[in-house]
């Protein structure tokens, strides 16, 4: 039984483990846009970041990452788990989708950087968090595939 279990488990980490350098996992740790790309289903997204305004002020981490170091550490891991899954089994939606989760700490860096032009929206809602869905009307101001 020992054996069986140090064999599944040395599969798990050499699997794990493999699948990880294959991805370049070490390079998601980084603020390096370049890094966002390491996956074909990205190149759309990263061509049109490149064409943006944001490109001259904001790297995907500035909006896609919550912007303290523990949950931004936490929420890496997170994606990190489901960006290697759709990876390693080729199974991420294309075009991709943003995750609920990740769409709420989107709008609220959206929030943070542009406060001073939504200030009179929050304001006025500020009582219903969920009517702030800033890419439901600017899904194009990051990275339109279009541009």
């Amino acid at each position: 039984m020992g054996l069986l279990l140090a064999i599944l488990l040395g599969a798990l980490v050499g699997l794990g483990g493999s699948t990880f350098l294959y991805g370049k996992g070490l390079s998601y740790f980084s603020n390096d846009p370049q890094s966002c790309k390491n996956c074909h289903i990205m190149n759309d997204q990263y061509d049109g970041w490149l064409k943006s305004s944001h490109h001259a002020v904001a790297t995907c981490n500035d909006c896609h990452s919550p912007h303290g170091l523990l949950p931004k550490l936490m929420s890496k891991a997170d994606n990190g788990f489901w960006h290697s899954k759709g990876f390693t089994l080729h199974d991420s939606p294309e075009p991709i989708r943003i995750r609920e989760r990740n769409r709420q700490v989107l709008n609220r860096n959206c929030l943070e950087c542009h406060h001073d032009l939504v200030e009179n929206v929050v304001a006025a809602h500020a009582s219903d968090e969920t009517r702030f869905d800033c890419i439901r009307c600017h899904l194009a101001s990051g990275h339109d595939p279009e541009r």
